[in-house]
């Protein structure tokens, strides 16, 4: 079985080195940078299935960066590691297009569980829907023909609400499926999805909120 290839950007060295020995242990091919610049070289040398990025970085952050690998496309998922316990910086990071966070200092173990939640085959196609403009069929997103990228937490959670077309999904079913920490993350989720989906952010169409149950997805 091929190992699966992980990029570790952080700036502290002795952190990198360790989870370095722990994840190769644990069966990944690991690669290290110690700052956005360096990952943006490797990245056009390898293709990465997930990448763990620290948030407080000089020059840029691991938020900024985030945002910027997004904007140009890449989909591998993002695990943010943070030393700030503040919701809020948490949530940026996510609105920057991370899939997962874990706040330092953190156990090992729980970096891995996480890592492996986020590599996992999780879709089930087995549903084939339009909305608009849209379609969704073997577990991708099509708009007039053309594939929507999503993220992997965009694909699990669009996947889960396709299950269930129609009919409410609470949040708290929705982080379970996603592997997220609260009904907030959920709630930030919903609108990175929104973004490529709606039009009009204010009065959604396809993604309506169900006051007090969660969220559904409306399809003909």
């Amino acid at each position: 079985m091929t190992r699966k290839h992980l990029l570790i950007v952080d700036d502290d060295e002795k952190l990198r080195r360790l989870l370095d020995q722990y994840l190769t242990r644990s069966g990944f091919l690991v690669t290290e940078a110690e700052n956005p610049v360096q990952a943006q070289e490797l990245l056009q040398l390898f293709s990465f299935d997930a990448i763990v990025m620290d948030v407080m970085m000089p020059v840029q952050n691991g938020v900024e960066y985030t945002k910027e690998l997004r904007q140009k496309g890449l989909q591998t998922p993002i695990l943010m590691l943070t030393a700030m316990w503040d919701t809020n910086n948490r949530i940026s990071g996510l609105e920057a297009g991370a899939d997962d966070y874990l706040s330092k200092p953190f156990d090992p173990k729980e970096l891995l569980l996480r890592l492996k939640n986020l590599l996992k085959h999780q879709i089930i196609p087995n549903k084939e829907i339009s909305f608009g403009e849209f379609s969704y069929t073997d577990g991708r997103l099509f708009k007039f023909g053309k594939r929507v990228d999503l993220t992997t937490s965009e694909q699990t959670l669009l996947e889960t609400l396709v299950q269930s077309v129609n009919i409410p999904v609470s949040r708290e079913e929705l982080a379970r499926q996603t592997h997220t920490q609260s009904g907030r993350t959920i709630d930030v989720q919903i609108t990175r999805l929104r973004r490529k989906i709606e039009k009009d952010l204010k009065h959604p169409l396809w993604i309506q909120t169900v006051r007090g149950k969660g969220y559904k997805l409306v399809a003909s």
